[in-house]
């Protein structure tokens, strides 16, 4: 090793929580080194933490007051937790893209979205092929997953070899993609990997992960079973799980027709990518309205409870003419990310209030992880032989979980979360920094943090409603409230009074205390009617709700 040059490793997302995956690492002086990130996905809110935030995207602040040390993006695969914000934060990281042909057409199709060039996304052919970027050497090492050209990073340093597996199983017979090659893979890791920085998704499931050849079978047999139509959701972007699906709905003399735009989105890039050729017959969704009922199979987004979706608007009651009843069977084949438990659950619920059956994928055989399981990731370690096995893709628990397995079987292992600067080049890798990271919200077209006042303030609307108090001016200063409006905040008080009515009157006999103000004291009065409402609402219904204050005057 160089004198005073040092190898790090930082996780920016996906450390912690999952979802919004970005990692960096670095080679050099400490605070002059040269970096290169691996991936650069989103991660979904739940309601709750954040209402009416569809995405977070990683803070990538760290990384752009440092671009002028960024040699290049590595993309290990197309999901969105790993792909998902790189046409929102290239702009700012500005560096080539470099990424193997599927995940690179998924890539660009990101830039678009934003009305971007995604002429810095660059094809790449997979190991032994390397890519130079700075002090480092790349390669995309082929790897098993559920979705086309997944790869885990093989990546050389100057003081020895990274193995960064990103999303991976064991999968010898998959339906779509790479099989798992334990032989390729102890190759690619060569004699002396410094570390194994690994997914750590599964590492609580004690058995052996399941080959995605498994589920069209059971699926089948599932939709044989049903009389009426037949309904399924998975991730858009597994196309794996979507040719399993839609084989068993072929199987069982189904139609099938596929319902959403972000999974016609990867169908045609899979299509344009030539992993589609032997894909199972897709009706249009026009021609799919006049089949029975009984002989139709809708695979529908929506698998995470995303409120827009095409499996939350069924739940409801009606999406583009199609409506489930009493009798239709809807699956969900897809494991339930954690956060989003409640957002799944309420549309399972609302289902079932229908009479709509509904089968999970969770400890049943409609359902192959695309990670590794507690066996497999022992496996993993053995195949790669490395000085120090590393955690990622989990939240705290996941880590840990997998450091102490590692630590079992004999490797050195290092709990390394979100936003900790791991020294990774001495016989001893230890933390020894923090920077500050996190996730930010993607509001529309606006980034906030998660603790902005803007998601504050909706969290509080959203558990205790809001009152609105119009205050007007007379001529000679007098404040009075001329009205006093509520949403989401019940009518009546506790004796049934008008609660509006209660608040205006005392409003304006607490303005009148006061004497004549000037419409400059704009503060002052917002602070008096805020105190007021709060009081009042809080003795009536038992809330305090967030107030708004409009100040007219009768000029």
């Amino acid at each position: 090793m160089n004198s005073g040059n040092r190898l790090i490793y930082l996780p920016l997302g996906g450390c912690g929580m999952f979802g919004a995956n970005m990692y960096v690492y670095g080679w050099g002086g400490e605070g002059s080194e040269r970096l290169i990130v691996v991936d650069c996905g989103i991660g979904f809110p739940d309601a709750e933490s954040a209402p009416g935030v569809d995405v977070l995207i990683p803070d990538s602040a760290w990384l752009a007051d440092r671009l002028d040390r960024l040699e290049a993006i590595f993309i290990t695969h197309a999901h969105e937790d790993h792909v998902g914000a790189i046409g929102h934060l290239h702009p700012e990281l500005p560096v080539p893209v470099f990424a193997r042909r599927f995940t690179a057409a998924v890539a660009r199709t990101k830039f678009d979205q934003l009305g971007c060039k995604g002429s810095a996304v660059h094809e790449v052919n997979p190991w032994p092929e390397f890519i130079e970027a700075g002090p480092f050497r790349v390669a995309f090492l082929p790897v098993a997953h559920s979705i086309p050209e997944a790869a885990a990073l093989v990546i050389d340093t100057p003081v020895g070899r990274i193995v960064h597996s990103g999303d991976l199983n064991l999968d010898r017979t998959p339906v779509l993609g790479e099989a798992h090659d334990p032989e390729r893979i102890r190759q690619a890791a060569g004699r002396e990997v410094v570390a194994l920085v690994c997914d750590s998704t599964n590492v609580f499931n004690p058995q052996a992960g399941r080959s995605e050849a498994t589920v069209a079978g059971p699926v089948a047999g599932l939709i044989d079973r049903s009389t009426g139509m037949f309904a399924a959701t998975t991730f858009a972007s597994n196309v794996g799980r979507l040719k399993s699906l839609a084989t068993a709905g072929i199987q069982a003399g189904r139609s099938v027709a596929v319902v959403g735009r972000s999974m016609h989105r990867i169908l045609g890039i899979a299509r344009d990518t030539g992993f589609l050729e032997d894909f199972p017959e897709i009706v249009p969704l026009e021609e799919a309205r006049y089949i029975p009922r009984n002989k139709l199979m809708l695979i529908v987004t929506g698998s995470q409870g995303e409120r827009r979706s095409v499996s939350s608007q069924l739940s409801w009651g009606n999406y583009r003419g199609f409506d489930l009843e009493p009798g239709d069977s809807f699956l969900f084949s897809a494991r339930t990310i954690p956060g989003n438990e409640k957002s799944v659950n309420a549309i399972k619920n609302r289902l079932s209030a229908r009479g709509v059956a509904v089968h999970s994928a969770e400890g049943s055989p409609y359902h192959a992880s695309g990670h590794a399981c507690r066996p497999d990731i022992e496996e993993i370690h053995e195949l790669v032989q490395p000085e120090i096995v590393i955690p990622m893709h989990g939240e705290n628990q996941h880590l840990r979980e997998h450091a102490n397995l590692a630590r079992d079987r004999g490797f050195k292992s290092l709990f390394v979360s979100s936003g900790m600067v791991a020294d990774i080049s001495s016989a001893d890798p230890r933390v020894v920094d923090h920077v500050d990271t996190g996730v930010l919200c993607l509001d529309g077209s606006t980034r906030i943090g998660r603790r902005n006042e803007v998601i504050r303030d909706r969290r509080k609307m959203a558990e205790s409603g809001v009152i609105a108090a119009a205050i007007e001016f007379d001529l000679d200063g007098t404040a009075w409230c001329s009205g006093v409006s509520l949403k989401g905040v019940p009518s009546r008080d506790r004796s049934s009074g008008s609660l509006t009515e209660t608040l205006r009157k005392r409003i304006s006999s607490t303005l009148a205390e006061r004497g004549p103000l000037d419409e400059e004291q704009d503060e002052v009065i917002e602070r008096i009617v805020t105190r007021v409402v709060h009081s009042t609402a809080s003795r009536s219904v038992g809330k305090k709700p967030e107030v708004m204050v409009l100040l007219t005057s009768d000029e």
